[in-house]
């Protein structure tokens, strides 16, 4: 292991102004991610920008509390170092979620040192580079679709719908659902995507505008058996008049905001479900159950549409770019390859 290794490194000035730029840090300076240690060091071969990514780097949040920190929340890569019993150096792994590139330094760095129980061991048929072309939208579309499944969602009960569905997690929730045989509709309010949504296996598209106003009535039309949602406030509320008798809806974000205003009409006269699904702290056992599934699953030239590769220079400019709405599908930042 050298002394030092290449990280996007973030400062915090006395007037708390956030900026970044590439440092060579020490090895020695990687901090513990907690009071407990971090028992493996892992060498970064991939890691992604994600909406909470560019927000860490441009200072938005205050999602960070301790400064200099290196971002990242998803990353993929080889063990160096392990003090842990399950994992030993050479093994292919993956980490998602842990608070990890918020409270512990992330994947913008050749090298991480984290907790074992935060690794899942990359499952067969996955490369390295394609995991993080998942990385955290992909493990919370598959965490989203083996939750509804649980709940009684079944390809023959009709239409499944994916809000926000041109993003990171609509797009694998998508073609990950399509792949099972399940009939897509698929919510964007941007007509550019609609042959990109098409092509990942969506058998209708819906606008965004259709289901962004607050519902006229506490009861709709039953049409979807279930939804993943991205959207959150209006949409959802939107969403859950429109849901068939013991349907379900995965909640999994809230870019059209964190307030929902509905009756409880859904729940008690169809008995629909509203799920919330948080990838952040899902035990390591479900994790690796939901990787193995999506690497069985997706087929993989569905994930390579949905993705585009960047060198690690190219970071800050995407972490701008992603808060613009800018980044279609997935971006994957080689940090130091395979």
């Amino acid at each position: 292991m050298t002394d030092t290794f290449k990280a996007y490194l973030l400062r915090e000035s006395e007037d708390r102004k956030v900026s970044g730029a590439f440092e060579d840090v020490a090895v020695s300076d990687l901090p513990a991610p907690s009071p407990e240690g971090g028992d493996v060091t892992v060498r970064v071969a991939y890691s992604t920008v994600n909406y909470k990514d560019g927000m860490v780097m441009n200072g938005i949040g205050r999602l960070v509390r301790t400064y200099p920190h290196v971002p990242g929340v998803d990353f993929s890569g080889t063990v160096e170092a392990s003090d842990n019993p399950g994992f030993t150096p050479g093994d292919k792994v993956v980490l998602t979620g842990w608070r990890v590139g918020e409270m512990h330094w992330g994947g913008y760095g050749e090298l991480a040192r984290v907790k074992g129980d935060w690794l899942v061991k990359l499952p067969d048929g996955l490369s390295l580079s394609r995991a993080m072309a998942l990385g955290t939208a992909g493990f919370t579309a598959g965490l989203a679709i083996d939750t509804l499944e649980g709940a009684g969602m079944q390809p023959a009960e009709g239409e499944v719908l994916v809000t926000g569905a041109a993003g990171g997690v609509g797009s694998v929730a998508v073609a990950l659902l399509a792949a099972k045989g399940y009939s897509v509709a698929a919510a964007t309010g941007r007509s550019e995507t609609h042959d990109y949504l098409k092509d990942l296996g969506a058998d209708a598209l819906v606008d965004r505008a259709a289901l962004s106003e607050p519902p006229s009535r506490p009861l709709n039309k039953e049409r979807f058996q279930a939804a993943i949602d991205n959207v959150g406030g209006s949409t959802l509320a939107n969403l859950l008049t429109q849901i068939s008798y013991g349907g379900s809806v995965a909640a999994v974000g809230l870019a059209g905001g964190n307030e929902v205003t509905t009756t409880v009409l859904p729940f008690l006269l169809r008995g629909v479900n509203l799920l919330g699904i948080d990838s952040v702290m899902c035990p390591a056992a479900r994790r690796q159950k939901v990787w193995q599934m999506i690497a069985e699953t997706l087929p993989m030239q569905k994930l390579d549409a949905i993705s585009h590769s960047h060198p690690f220079d190219e970071l800050p400019a995407l972490g701008k770019a992603i808060l613009k709405g800018e980044v279609r599908g997935r971006a994957v930042v080689t940090v130091g390859g395979e």
